[in-house]
């Protein structure tokens, strides 16, 4: 009698990570996932084999890399990041700026474009209380003392257009993957947008407010499934 060779059957399964619009919700100290193929980004830590959350908030992956986006909290400043904020106080070598944060921000005269003798300039010309801005964070000491610059190409005065106020953390959201959100709403509005990443975000166009409406859905629903597909039937008037 032919013998039959029993096959063993694996009954682990393999835990896959969600697809990107299963917005998994997690605690702290949650596991996201168990294996080494998966790195801990932001909000995230390793332990063993697993990834952890360190942060309330929705499950995010860039690749191989793991993200928590939190579902609530404020604006904290890290260098290199782009921000929209308003001239508080014109002071003799530079300005004061409001960038939704717990602290405010100083942008010095070295920090425009160009040399500016202050004894011989009237600087609340460049920048007055209440202008709005596009500036980079160059610097933010263990003392929270943020400096920010207007050297960079993309830094800006707004002459004109609106600014939107959302909470900090949606902010990825606004943007999507690889700027699909963001570059959605462009298409969709012909609006012209910059995006802060304390939460401030510039708009001009035809269609402020059809941008403004989708930018505050994504904010107010940015942990559903299919995100991206609803907000480009709004901006349709689907």
């Amino acid at each position: 009698m032919e013998k039959v060779e029993e096959k063993k059957v694996d009954t682990k399964t393999e835990e896959m990570p969600r697809e990107q619009n299963d917005r998994k919700v997690v605690l702290p100290g949650d596991k996201i996932i168990e294996s080494m193929d998966y790195l801990p980004g932001k909000n995230c830590f390793r332990d063993g084999d697993s990834v952890y959350s360190k942060r309330l908030g929705v499950v995010y992956y860039k690749g191989r890399v793991i993200e928590v986006i939190p579902l609530s909290g404020t604006y904290m400043p890290e260098a290199d990041d782009m921000v929209i904020g308003t001239v508080a106080e014109v002071q003799y070598n530079g300005w004061t700026i409001n960038i939704n944060a717990p602290y405010k921000a100083y942008l010095p005269l070295a920090g425009v474009r160009g040399f500016i003798e202050p004894s011989k300039t009237d600087i609340s010309k460049i920048y007055g209380v209440g202008d709005v801005i596009y500036a980079k964070i160059s610097e933010v000491t263990p003392m929270k003392d943020i400096r920010i610059s207007m050297k960079d190409p993309k830094t800006r005065k707004f002459e004109d257009g609106r600014v939107v106020k959302i909470s900090p953390v949606k902010v990825p959201r606004v943007i999507g993957k690889q700027g699909s959100m963001i570059n959605t709403i462009k298409d969709k509005t012909g609006c012209r947008i910059s995006v802060g990443q304390n939460g401030m975000i510039w708009l001009h166009g035809e269609k402020e407010d059809l941008a403004a409406r989708a930018i505050n859905e994504i904010e107010e629903k940015s942990q559903i499934s299919g995100l991206t597909d609803h907000i480009s039937k709004l901006l349709s008037g689907k």
